[in-house]
Order: structure tokens, then sequence, then C-alpha cells
């Protein structure tokens, strides 16, 4: 960070990146030196006695050996020298790298004798063209795999360079400050991210909306970093920086309420936390719901949880194609009906229990079943989470729309994919659940969903709660980009929604995308530590968790940390931090993607894992420890800003996982009936 610039544009890398590159291929070439050194040694004597000496002869194989051993030489030199001023300085301090583009510009220049000495090795070795063959098997061996070798590398390094390659690199990053240039260059960049999805997502373009979700996607992505100079290795760089502040700010917080005294505002108290609740908002109804969640995945999800067995559990499911009804309530399903077998398999339930199921799977169009569960005589409508490429693209067309139903403000906006997810699903929803209800008459309306899934099931519920006064909504893990704040404080009265721990998607929106995006430019300028520091230091986090010494030494001034810790702070974080670092921190909310801002729905369940804990008790003047046996989760209700923030954590993929979900529900379901705190007296 900045880009680098190297024959006249910039590149999406930094003069930063180079250290591990540099140092790989220094350990590769070094190996080849050995091995050409050995060579030159045996094969130059037998050189001067080959059949024809001058072009065609000895005299080739000589310069094609010396300059071969003269190129690996320099070259170790330049990649140990670009390795050397590749890793100084900060992220953000250039000055001290100032001798990467040359020696970056001159080992791209060296690829050219490169090129000739590999084509005079292949003439030699392959070709047969030259007349000084080598009876020595070792040297032929060795030849020949640097000859095939050296290809692979340069075709390495044209794909290297073709990833690197910005297609607007021309562009002057002090040129883009200017509104007019920063509004011509957003066209540009969401122009070229569009044309990249229709080449990589052909088959997408033939969807009904595909090419709209494409540019919306496009657009999304062109602003989250408009006018920002970063490079993909920043924000991985950012990332992990975020995750020692973030864990530096939570002891703070933990070091702050010890001195208060304040009381923990987590439970382990099932009870305690639904006594005020309404009667259908309990654990176990919701347990239930969400295994017909989990069901609605189809056999995807059944053979991603049973890689080698997974088959023969569907397969007693499975509908022959000729024994297939033609007034099927499936559709959109493949001629043996496995998504259908995936969800009698998972959800336990008989095929006269499922009223209708659509499989139909396109961008802004979600698959969902129709259940009649007739334990809780109830008509469930399970809406399927994310799980294809067309799914990603619903998730991503986040930007806001206005969303109209009964009892709702008029100024509400919604997630706009989801929205016009919830629209198409409608359309075929509506008929199924007039005849199911006058199939049975007496029972309720219950929606849930996982997920991408949850988002759509509480939009769905919004559009039907007129006709159906009372039907719930059980979500898991609703997306936090929804629904405006009043409409979300509307829907607390028949949504519960549940989350897990550290799950990113329950913090995903375009604003906590775009906070983060603030926040990893903030955090790159606080640290004291060099790119390749930090990639070191999170692979290190990553499987033994940050050290207490990394919360203090990472940074320059620690005690500034806390002064920007606000989204709309206008402060930077250090004196004289550059042009992009305050241009990103001031007026952030004149330059969000989408002007409403969006929140979680329903009354929302936060559980997290419990840190078990040892009582000390000393009777006698003896001191003992006693490991009681405790619940493993403790639980609060939390409000929707509390979701506002994405938390870089170890475990903020795993925690949105369905089964994980399933597994915390269980066992404190478990827990609830097994374990008493115990006393030592």
């Amino acid at each position: 960070m900045p880009a680098l610039r190297l024959l006249g544009r910039k590149w999406l890398a930094a003069s930063d990146d180079l250290v591990f590159p540099s140092i790989f291929e220094l350990l590769f070439r070094f190996v080849w030196l050995v091995l050409i050194a050995l060579v030159v040694e045996v094969l130059i004597p037998i050189t001067w006695k080959c059949q024809t000496e001058g072009w065609h002869g000895g005299a080739f194989v000589r310069l094609y050996l010396c300059g071969t051993l003269a190129l690996q030489a320099v070259l170790m030199l330049l990649l140990a020298a670009l390795a050397q001023q590749s890793a100084k300085g900060t992220i953000t301090d250039v000055d001290a790298r100032k001798m990467v583009a040359p020696l970056l510009l001159l080992k791209v220049l060296l690829v050219l004798p490169e090129i000739a000495l590999n084509v005079m090795g292949t003439m030699w070795m392959f070709c047969e063209v030259i007349e000084c063959s080598v009876n020595d098997k070792f040297s032929s061996i060795v030849i020949q795999s640097i000859v095939l070798f050296n290809w692979v590398q340069l075709a390495l390094t044209v794909f290297g360079l073709f990833m690197v390659f910005d297609p607007l690199g021309s562009v002057n990053y002090d040129d883009m400050q200017d509104t007019p240039n920063q509004a011509r260059h957003h066209r540009k960049v969401t122009g070229l991210w569009s044309r990249r999805f229709r080449w990589a997502f052909c088959w997408l373009k033939r969807d009904e909306h595909g090419k709209e979700a494409f540019q919306q996607v496009a657009a999304l992505l062109s602003a989250l970093f408009r006018s920002t100079d970063l490079v993909p290795s920043d924000v991985v760089a950012g990332c992990v920086l975020l995750r020692v502040r973030q864990k530096r700010e939570t002891r703070e917080m933990r070091r702050i309420q010890m001195l208060n005294d304040e009381e923990p505002i987590y439970t382990t108290d099932v009870n305690k936390v639904f006594s005020e609740t309404p009667p259908w908002m309990n654990l176990e109804d919701a347990l239930h719901y969400l295994r017909l969640s989990i069901a609605a995945y189809g056999w995807p999800y059944v053979l991603y949880r049973h890689c080698f067995t997974g088959f023969c559990k569907l397969a007693k499911h499975l509908t022959c194609c000729c024994c297939r009804p033609k007034n099927s309530i499936v559709t959109d399903d493949n001629c043996c009906l496995c998504h259908f077998a995936g969800v009698k398999y998972m959800s336990k339930l008989s095929a006269d229990d499922i009223i209708f199921a659509s499989f139909n799977n396109r961008v802004f169009e979600l698959p969902f079943c129709v259940i009649a569960d007739h334990d809780r005589e109830s008509i469930v409508v399970a809406v399927r989470g994310s799980i294809s490429l067309r799914d990603i693209f619903t998730d991503f067309t986040a930007g806001s729309e206005k969303f109209e139903a009964d009892g709702l403000p008029e100024d509400t906006a919604a997630h706009k994919g989801m929205s016009m997810g919830a629209a198409k699903m409608l359309r075929r929803l509506m008929p199924v659940l007039d005849r199911a209800f006058q199939q049975f008459p007496h029972y309720d309306l219950v929606l849930t969903g996982h997920s991408l899934g949850a988002g759509v099931a509480v939009l769905v519920a919004l559009k039907l709660r007129p006709r159906y006064p009372h039907l719930k909504v059980f979500a898991f893990s609703t997306p936090a980009g929804l629904i405006s704040r009043e409409a979300a404080r509307f829907t607390e009265s028949f949504v519960l929604t549940i989350g897990v721990g550290d799950d990113l998607v329950m913090r995903l929106s375009v604003h906590s995308i775009e906070n983060l995006r603030t926040k990893v430019i903030q955090t790159i300028h606080a640290t004291k530590l060099p790119k390749y520091r930090i990639m070191l230091n999170g692979f290190g986090y990553a499987l033994f968790g940050v050290p207490a010494r990394d919360l203090e030494s990472t940074w320059r001034r620690p005690e500034e940390l806390e002064a920007n810790n606000s989204d709309d702070s206008d402060a930077l974080l250090v004196q004289g931090v550059s042009t992009e670092a305050a241009l990103v921190s001031r007026n952030v909310f004149a330059r969000r993607f989408s002007t409403a801002r969006l929140f979680t729905a329903g009354r929302i369940l936060h559980i997290v894992r419990r840190k078990r804990m040892g009582i000390e008790k000393n009777e006698a003047d003896e001191a003992r420890k006693v490991r009681t046996q405790e619940p493993t989760y403790e639980m609060r209700w939390a409000c929707p800003e509390d979701f506002m923030e994405l938390q870089v954590m170890p475990r903020m993929l795993l925690d949105h996982l369905p089964e994980n979900v399933h597994r915390t529900m269980q066992t404190i379901m478990d827990e609830k009936h097994t374990y008493r705190v115990t006393q030592v007296v």
C-alpha cells in the first residue's frame, strides 16, 4: 500500500508483497545453481571433444552452460536484494522500499535472456540440432529437468503478471480525488467487474435477472474500494491486524467490567431467558424448526455431512424415473427426485407430510418446502439458504430498495436481492397455502429458514401477515443487512432470530463491510510491523491464537486505538497519515453504497460458548479446586445494533454453519436436563 507502479501503470500488488515470492524463488534457484555447477564441471571438458565445434557443437553448449550458470548467479543476487528491500518499513512506508521498482524492472528484463538460454537448452536436449551428445546420464537428466522446469517457471511468471494486472492501472490515484473523476472511474470499474462476471459465470446469463445481479454486485464491489489504493494483500494483512485490535478491545472491556463489578450480560439459565417471552418462543420448538430448515438444503447437504455414506442414506428415499407420479407435488427436481429424498431423510417425514416442494434455483429465486407438521399442528414453510453460486449473487445484491407491506412505515427499505426473492416466492407459495389450509383449516402458519433462507422467510412473512395474523417465524443466522430499523422492531412480536457466537453473516451488511474497509485502512496506518511479519503472525494466530504480548507490541501508539474506535470518527488513527486514510475517515456516510441502514429482524437470541471456570475454596487451612459441571453455552437477548460491526474471529465461518447451530441448541437442551451446579461445603 499503495499499489506498486511499474512500466507506467499500477498493479494489483504492493512493493512489500515480494518477500515470500523472492525467498521461495531464491531457494529454488539455489538448487538449480548447484545442479548446473555440477553439470558444468562434468560437461565442459567433454564439449571440447564434440563431433562439431562452433555454433552447432561444443561452442553452443559451452555458451548455454556458462550463460545459464552466470544468469542463475545474477538472479540469485537480484532476488536476495529484492527480498531485503521489500521487507523494509511498514506497509505505508513506501519510501523505505523505493529500490523495489527498479530491481523488479531489472528482473523482468532478465526474462529475455532467460528465454533465449532456455530455447538453446531445448534445441540441444530435445531437437537434436546440436551435434554434441551427452553420454553422462545424470547430466542429461539434470539439463532436461532444468529446461522443463524453466518453461514452467516462465509460464508461472506470465500467469502471475496476468493475476496482478490492473486493466485500469494507467489511472493515477491522485487524479481520482476529484468527484467527476471518481464517478468516471467508478463506472469503469463497475463495467469491468460486470464483464468479468459475464465471462466467468456465463451460464447464469440465461437467468431472468442474471445480468441485473451482475450489475448490482459489480457496483457494490466497485463502491467498496472506491478511491482507495489497497491491494488484496493489504486487505488480508488488515484483517490479521483487526483480529489483534479486536482482541485487545475485548480484553479492555472485560477489565473495565471487572473493575466496575458489573453484572454479566449473558446467563446460562434458559428458564430466566425465556421467562418474559410468549410461550411459542422456546428452544425446543426452535430446534424442531431448525431441523426442517436444514432439510430444505436437500441432497447436497446430506453428501456434505456424510461424504462416504451419503448416497446409501439417500438411496432408500429415491424415486425411480418410471415410478414418478405425473401430478407430483415436487417441481424442478431431477428425474430421481434427489432433492426430495434429501428433504425426507433429514426431516424424518414421509412424503405424505410434504405438501409441496419447489427446487427451482435461479438468481433471486430460492427453493422451499411446504410441510404439514401434525405434531405441532402447523403448516411449515422452510426456505433454503445459500448453497449455490446463484444464491451468492442473490446475497450480494445487497443494495436497499423500498419494501411495502401492511403495518410497516412508508419509508421501509429492505435487502434488494432478498426482497426480489420474497416476491418471486410469494407467487408460487400463495396457491399452495390456500390448498393447505383448506385441508388443515385449524393449523397455524410457521416460516423458517437459515441464512439467506431466514432473510427471505422474514420478508415473506411480512407480506403474508395481514392474511395470516398469527403466523410465526423461526429464523436462524439471519443476515444483518435485511430491513430498516423500525420494520425490524415491528417484527419482534412474531419473529425469533437465533444466532451463535461470532457468526459472520449475522454481522454482514453493506454498512459493516464499508466500516471494515475504513478500519482496515486505519489499522494498517497504526501498525509498526512490516507486512511479511504480519502475514507470519497471522499463520501463528490461526494455529495458536493471539499471544498477549502482541496486543501492545503491534502498534505504534496503542493508546490511540480507543480514540478512533467509533464508526463516525473524523479523527485519524495516527498523525501525519496519508491522504487516503483521511479521505476514507472523513465524511464516511456521504460515500455509502446504500443510503438506508439495514438491520437484523426479529427478537434476537445470541448464544455464545461459555468459558469454564474453576472454583477455589479454602476450608480448614486447605485449598481445593473443584471444577463444576456447568453449562457449555450462555445466552442473552440482543438488539440489532449489537451486530453492526464485523468481527475477525477464528470461528466466524464455523459458527454460521447449520450443523454447528443445531449442535449448539441440542447441547443446550441436553444440558438443561443434565447439568446441575455442585457446591463444595
